[in-house]
């Protein structure tokens, strides 16, 4: 089978079940594993490299609004590589090449691959996503004892917040996005819940929202979580004078308590895939260092950010 990926996720995926060598094709984001990285990649963005992120909002807006695309495919790339197989998604038309677009370059193309949509709102989504991906490519078997395999670890991570008393929760503001801020949604905000935390703006199953300044100050957050969807733990730090300067910052008891925390949105949090499990460790171990062990197999993922306010 020739597999053409257009989902970072997807790519996670299909490794995870085994399916590293029958990947053809990825796209410009795809960054894991690492030894994809030289394969063909099939889409192109319109988003600079250099815009910020009230730059970046103010495309993705824009394209919501008149549907013009921020990914296109590159179809001449495709044509050469004869995909059998295309693993797409339909849940964020701001986070992929657009369903529409994908569903026609396969009417175009030779042989026309099937398209495999993958829409996970939750992790037992996810999870079913791995067991849709090894039906449509013959490893159910692996499919299987992946997913058991990381229902384990989450399992474990459930025991150990049993143990949490209620008043020993803390209440967290998880952003992932800077300018303008926006709450985590879809499975995060579940994630936080058996990390042994309260989501203060997000709701299991629903996506995330903007997010006015006036309501993280109101909420007076425990904890201050930002994983930025796409941006490595140094590209969110360098939007963190814009949280600085606004109103009521230094009054936040997760900036005098110094608990602001920058993850790692590029790698974890905003990617449905096998490394969401590794998200919740990482959230886990962030919120309750001496009950949740992060695992060694795992990089930090996240480091708090040491505020200068006294």
């Amino acid at each position: 089978m020739r597999i053409v990926s257009l989902l970072p996720a997807a790519t996670e995926i299909l490794c995870a079940l085994g399916l590293e060598e029958e990947i053809v094709g990825t796209t410009h984001e795809c960054d894991y594993p690492p030894s994809l990285q030289n394969l063909p990649r099939v889409t192109r963005t319109l988003i600079p490299p250099d815009a910020s992120s009230l730059e970046i909002d103010a495309l993705v807006r824009e394209r919501l609004k008149t549907q013009a695309a921020l990914y296109s495919l590159d179809m001449e790339v495709l044509e050469r590589l004869r995909p059998d197989l295309l693993v797409t998604q339909a849940l964020c038309d701001v986070c992929a090449v657009a369903e529409a677009e994908v569903q026609e370059a396969s009417c175009r193309l030779p042989g026309h691959p099937r398209v495999l949509n993958l829409e996970p709102m939750s992790l037992s989504d996810v999870f079913e996503t791995l067991r849709q991906v090894g039906v449509a490519t013959g490893r159910e078997a692996k499919a299987d004892e992946v997913v058991e395999a990381l229902e384990h670890r989450v399992e474990a991570v459930r025991v150990r917040t049993a143990a949490i008393t209620p008043q020993d929760r803390p209440r967290v503001a998880f952003l992932e996005w800077i300018d303008p801020p926006f709450s985590a949604g879809h499975w995060n905000p579940a994630l936080i819940e058996m990390a042994g935390g309260e989501d203060i703006f997000g709701t299991s199953g629903l996506p995330s929202r903007t997010l006015l300044w006036d309501e993280i100050v109101r909420a007076q957050p425990d904890v201050l979580f930002l994983s930025c969807c796409g941006f490595t733990p140094e590209r969110t730090l360098q939007e963190m004078p814009l949280l600085e300067k606004q109103p009521g910052w230094a009054s936040l008891p997760c900036v005098r308590n110094g608990r602001v925390i920058v993850s790692d949105g590029n790698a974890y949090f905003s990617r449905p895939g096998p490394r969401l499990v590794d998200s919740l460790e990482i959230l886990a171990h962030a919120l309750h260092p001496t009950v949740h062990p992060l695992p060694v197999s795992l990089k930090a993922g996240y480091h708090p950010f040491l505020s200068p306010v006294s």
